[in-house]
C-alpha cells in the first residue's frame, strides 16, 4: 500500500483508489452478512427503523471521520446512505418471512 505523498503519477493514484475500493466492497459485504443476520431476529419490519440508534451511529461516525481526516458530511452522507438501504432491505427480508409464515400456517393438510 502506497501513501498518498508515495504515489508520483495518475496511475498510481488510480491503482491505489482501485485496491482501496475492493476494500471497501469486501467490508461493505462483511456489514451487510450482519444485517442480514439482523433481519432473521427481528419479528417485524417497523423494527429495521430505530431513528435513536441512526443518529447515534452518525453522530460516531461524523466524530470518527473527523479525526481521521475525512469531512465529516461525506461520512454523513455515505452512512446515511447505507442504513437507508439496510433498512428497506431489513423491512423487505422480515416482510417476506412472515407472508411465508403467514401462507404456511393456513395450508391446512387433507
Amino acid at each position: 500500500m502506497k501513501t498518498p505523498e508515495d504515489c508520483l503519477t495518475k496511475k498510481d493514484i488510480r491503482d491505489e483508489i482501485d485496491r482501496l475500493d475492493e476494500e471497501l466492497v469486501r467490508l461493505f459485504a462483511v456489514r451487510q452478512g450482519f444485517v442480514r443476520r439482523m433481519s432473521e431476529l427481528k419479528q417485524h419490519p417497523d423494527e429495521a427503523f430505530d431513528a435513536e440508534r441512526i443518529e447515534s451511529m452518525i453522530e460516531i461516525i461524523r466524530k470518527r471521520a473527523e479525526e481521521l481526516g475525512l469531512e465529516a458530511d461525506q461520512a454523513d452522507m455515505v452512512w446515511r446512505t447505507l442504513i437507508d438501504w439496510n433498512i428497506a432491505f431489513e423491512r423487505r427480508v422480515i416482510a417476506a418471512r412472515l407472508e411465508r409464515n403467514s401462507q404456511a400456517a393456513s395450508i391446512t393438510p387433507d
